[in-house]
């Protein structure tokens, strides 16, 4: 996938604001010692009575002067477009940037200087130099962009300095026009594994037809031209005296939820090999994977927020929009951030309707509180599967963490007890690894409970 940007135009010309003031603050070093060199020599002369040391005075510092004027008054046009290849990336991937220069005046250009801004974190700053370009003509360059952290970065405004055949100037001249670089969160390949346990009709995400209980239960529609006669509705037909059909039946999905905790102080550390962008990861991977295996996919954080443009049961997947339905959730990945909410409260309120499908949610440190109300949501879902990350290991090597470690292991044992299937997530742990454990542990506890587990 790649994207244009609008082509934008920098003009050597006249209308740039400062006039004389802007062409002489473009001199050049070289330009500025002739100048000084210039009128040097024309005081001199002027002290020793030398009339040809005058001249030459008057010749060095007219140089410049001239070369910034001309340079200044410069009336060709260089119209430039820039191009990402793709305009979204993962974390930790490499992005090309194309610049396209087109002289669009009569007059053929001189040395050019190309310039793009980018932030730091993407790298240095491109610099490109380009030979005279001919009216009419062009010059394609590109350089690479690479950034560990997620976000959206701007590209630009391109940048083009124009100087003299001397080197005596140089003027900048500026694009209107930037791009922005979206950097995803990294999407880790998961395992096809049956986490939701296919309890109470929840499955695999195919489609599954409402049954119906009778000729009686029919609601029926009025016709509509282009309906196939096959689906009259006889019997409402001749009660309601015009023709009527019979309402296709409506498909009913799996759902999944996935719940992100942004809290920021259920988080320790920064970077990309910090808990929560192990948890974004982990989000952005339980999504994607749930979209391909056709279930109504809803991203929900601990603020009660979901993804913009979000349908009250979520993207579905398996159809033209998934695609779609993916990258307007992974934009949103690109800049959660963390949150100042200190519980799980407002989450708990958008769940209270039930009926959400499995539940899988991404934690971070959790007190007593947290772990009661994560229990309730439990009650709203057929299947829950939680990650629970110590922040403490996180930032320092489990032998080093002060204290016992008993505090997550009893919010675990709540979580379990009200019907979570809960997993710990120890420092760098691989989500397929601890997405297969789940698997396995609510297996178990279904053989355990003698039928399909909840």
């Amino acid at each position: 996938m790649s994207s244009t940007a609008g082509t934008g135009q920098a003009v050597a010309d006249r209308g740039e604001k400062g006039g004389i003031r802007t062409a002489l603050g473009g001199l050049t070093t070289r330009g500025r010692s002739f100048l000084a060199a210039g009128v040097a020599a024309a005081v001199c002369s002027y002290v020793l009575g030398q009339g040809d040391l005058l001249r030459v005075g008057l010749l060095l510092a007219v140089l410049p002067l001239v070369c910034a004027a001309v340079l200044h008054r410069t009336r060709y046009r260089v119209a430039g477009s820039r191009r990402l290849s793709p305009a979204r990336v993962p974390a930790g991937s490499e992005a090309r940037v194309h610049l396209r220069m087109d002289n669009v005046s009569r007059l053929p250009t001189g040395l050019l200087m190309l310039q793009d801004r980018v932030p730091y974190v993407l790298g240095p700053r491109p610099r490109f130099v380009l030979d005279r370009v001919e009216a009419g003509g062009r010059r394609e360059v590109s350089y690479r962009v690479r950034s560990d952290l997620r976000g959206r970065y701007p590209l630009g405004p391109l940048q083009l300095r124009l100087t003299d055949p001397f080197g005596m100037c140089e003027l900048t001249r500026s694009f209107s026009s930037y791009d922005t670089l979206t950097v995803i969160p990294r999407v880790e390949p998961l395992a096809p594994v049956r986490l939701s346990g296919e309890a109470k009709g929840y499955g695999d995400g195919r489609q599954r037809s409402l049954a119906l209980a009778g000729e009686d239960d029919v609601i029926p529609r009025g016709y509509r031209y282009g309906d196939d006669l096959r689906r009259v509705h006889w019997r409402s037909t001749a009660r309601y005296g015009e023709l009527m059909v019979r309402r296709e039946e409506q498909p009913q999905r799996a759902r999944c939820t996935v719940l992100l905790d942004t809290r920021g102080i259920a988080y320790r550390g920064a970077g990309p090999d910090s808990a929560f962008e192990w948890a974004v990861t982990g989000a952005a991977s339980v999504l994607v994977h749930m979209l391909e295996r056709g279930y109504s996919v809803r991203l929900l954080t601990d603020t009660g927020s979901t993804v913009p443009g979000e349908g009250g049961d979520g993207f579905a997947g398996a159809s033209q929009e998934s695609a779609d339905a993916a990258g307007l959730m992974m934009d949103t990945l690109a800049v959660i951030d963390h949150s100042d909410g200190a519980g799980l409260s407002r989450a708990y309120d958008v769940l209270r309707g039930g009926n959400e499908g499995l539940l899988v949610a991404f934690l971070g440190d959790l007190d007593e509180e947290q772990a009661a109300v994560l229990g309730r949501m439990r009650q709203r879902s057929p299947g829950a599967v939680a990650f629970v990350l110590d922040s403490r290991t996180w930032v320092r090597e489990p032998s080093d963490v002060p204290g016992p470690l008993d505090a997550r292991g009893e919010r675990l044992r709540m979580l379990r007890d009200s019907g979570w299937t809960a997993l710990g997530v120890p420092r760098g742990a691989p989500l397929d690894e601890l997405w297969r454990q789940a698997d396995r542990e609510r297996r178990g506890v279904a053989a355990a409970g003698g039928g399909e587990g909840p």
